[in-house]
Formats: structure tokens, C-alpha cells, sequence
């Protein structure tokens, strides 16, 4: 039996309880659907550390792209927001992927990680 969570309208009525993807399943789909946050994020990145930067806060530059986005955005209707639980998953994944920006971002150990 599913039960369907709308209490306090704090969820969608077609979100069913137990059914809500982790947000590393979110992050992968934005992450796929939205390539361009990615390419802007490591662009900044590296303009920063070609400026003498070793290291900045992932935070700084979501807060840059979500400026660009509100300034930029002609359609008021837009869908596209930038969720700050991907922010740290943007960072860990420019990590990885990108050997000159490897230990840029400060990370903490991720909850999802700690509880299973």
C-alpha cells in the first residue's frame, strides 16, 4: 500500500512516501540534464586559479551562476533553479574529473555517505 505525503503542502501529492530519489539520484539527473553548470563551474574555477587562487568555496561560484541565471533568464516560468545539495557533488565531481582543480574546493564528508 502506497501512501501518498501531502501534509502541510510540503511535498507533491504525486510523490509517494518511501518513493523520493537520494540526492545523489537528483544530482545525476540535473548533472546530465544541465551539462552547461558543470562547464560554467570549472570555467570559474579555473579563472580563479589562474588569478592565484589555490583554493575558493564552491558556494561563492553557485551563488555566481545563480545571479547569471536570474539576470539572464528572459522567462519568468523558468524551471531551472540551482539546488544547493548539489553543491558539494559539483565539487567532489570537478575533483575527480579535473586533475588541475583537484583539492580546490574544501569538502566535509557527505550524509548521505555516514548514514548508508
Amino acid at each position: 500500500m502506497s501512501m501518498k505525503v501531502d501534509q502541510f503542502g510540503l511535498f507533491n501529492d504525486d510523490v509517494e512516501l518511501g518513493m523520493v530519489s537520494s540526492i545523489e539520484e537528483q544530482f545525476k539527473d540535473f548533472h546530465g540534464a544541465n551539462s552547461h553548470v558543470y562547464i560554467e563551474l570549472v570555467r570559474m574555477a579555473r579563472q580563479l586559479r589562474e588569478n592565484g587562487q589555490v583554493a575558493f568555496g564552491i558556494g561563492c561560484l553557485w551563488e555566481v551562476l545563480r545571479w547569471r541565471a536570474a539576470m539572464e533568464t528572459d522567462d519568468p516560468s523558468t524551471d531551472f533553479k540551482l539546488n544547493n545539495n548539489y553543491r558539494s557533488r559539483y565539487a567532489r565531481l570537478i575533483m575527480a574529473q579535473e586533475p588541475d582543480l583537484d583539492g580546490f574546493f574544501s569538502i566535509r564528508t557527505l550524509t548521505e555517505e555516514v548514514e548508508g
